[in-house]
């Protein structure tokens, strides 16, 4: 019976001692170590090493002149809304703001009476505690957001994690792996 061996290209002969065969068999041969597994999902660090934990919040029944005010004081482009038991039930960006802006001058509306409730988007993507910075960085490169909230298993709010903080677990891990 003849095989083909699949063999990945920067193993040495002599620092193989099992490889692949055609049909999912393995070849074992003695007096040479076997090479180490590539690093799996489950070899990368928790987004909570990563996410920020003392993050600002918005109530839903604040008002949006407050939260405008606190995203120019802090520099900050968006924040969680979050209700009386800390869990996230929308989000506030500078986006939602500008519409204020809009239906101001087209509907004579005074925006310090308005409710952060009124524009934060509901649809809130969110990421897990249990999560690893590899799934966030896979979700960062399908959406175009800036952030997660990163919530528990009843959807409470534990901390925030950006792009930018992907980006030092990235460095993080290329100085103490590549």
């Amino acid at each position: 019976m003849a095989y083909t061996y699949i063999i990945r290209k920067f193993y040495t002969p002599k620092s193989i001692s099992q490889l692949k065969v055609k049909g999912g068999n393995v070849m074992n041969f003695t007096g040479a170590k076997a090479p180490e597994e590539p690093k799996t999902v489950n070899d990368y660090r928790p987004v909570t090493d990563y996410m920020t934990k003392e993050v600002i919040t918005f109530h839903p029944d604040q008002s949006i002149a407050d939260a405008m005010d606190v995203f120019l004081e802090k520099h900050i482009s968006g924040a969680p809304v979050v209700d009386d038991s800390g869990k996230i039930i929308g989000i506030l960006s500078e986006i939602d703001c500008l519409k204020v802006m809009v239906d101001e001058a087209y509907h004579n509306l005074p925006h310090g009476r308005i409710a952060v409730s009124q524009y934060m988007s509901n649809n809130v993507s969110t990421v897990s505690v249990t999560s690893d910075v590899l799934d966030v960085a896979s979700k960062f490169l399908h959406t175009h957001f800036r952030r997660f909230p990163v919530v528990d298993q009843n959807g409470k709010l534990v901390g925030q994690v950006s792009r930018r903080d992907i980006l030092q677990a990235t460095r993080d891990l290329k100085t103490s792996t590549w």
